[in-house]
């Protein structure tokens, strides 16, 4: 079955809603994955590049999100069905929406800020899933 890779900006709150709730929830979830337009923009690019372009995005909305609080701000990756997935018309390149919850089962990895307040990509942590209640101490 094909997936789609998907990545889900979060706040500390919502994390702590993931880890309770077991899923990411609304309709729809605002999520980043390689989509057409970024495909178009970046012609000359690979699956990683697309795949970097979006996940960077997704830190770019989480920081937006996070505002003036000087927090640590988190990205899930997911793997979905493709049928779930639709671009956001308007927006940044690989804005896409979900047309259900995200269970905690989809989900394949965490990616966190090393430091509170750091912008960019350069810095991040990874976390297996599994590692759900670590990346809650960090926050």
């Amino acid at each position: 079955m094909t997936q789609t890779r998907i990545y889900v900006p979060l706040d500390a709150d919502g994390v702590r809603r993931l880890a309770a709730d077991r899923e990411v929830a609304g309709t729809p979830v605002e999520a980043f994955a390689v989509t057409e337009r970024l495909e178009r923009m970046l012609p000359s690019g690979d699956e990683e590049e697309w795949e970097y372009a979006a996940l960077t995005e997704a830190f770019e909305a989480a920081d937006e999100r996070r505002g003036t609080t000087v927090a640590k701000r988190v990205v899930l990756a997911a793997d979905v069905d493709p049928t779930w997935v639709t671009s956001r018309a308007g927006t940044a390149l690989s804005a896409v929406q979900l047309s259900q919850p995200l269970p905690l089962s989809r989900v394949v990895s965490l990616h966190v800020d090393e430091t509170a307040g750091d912008e960019g990509t350069d810095d991040l942590l990874w976390y297996d899933v599994t590692e759900l209640d670590e990346v809650l101490r960090l926050l």
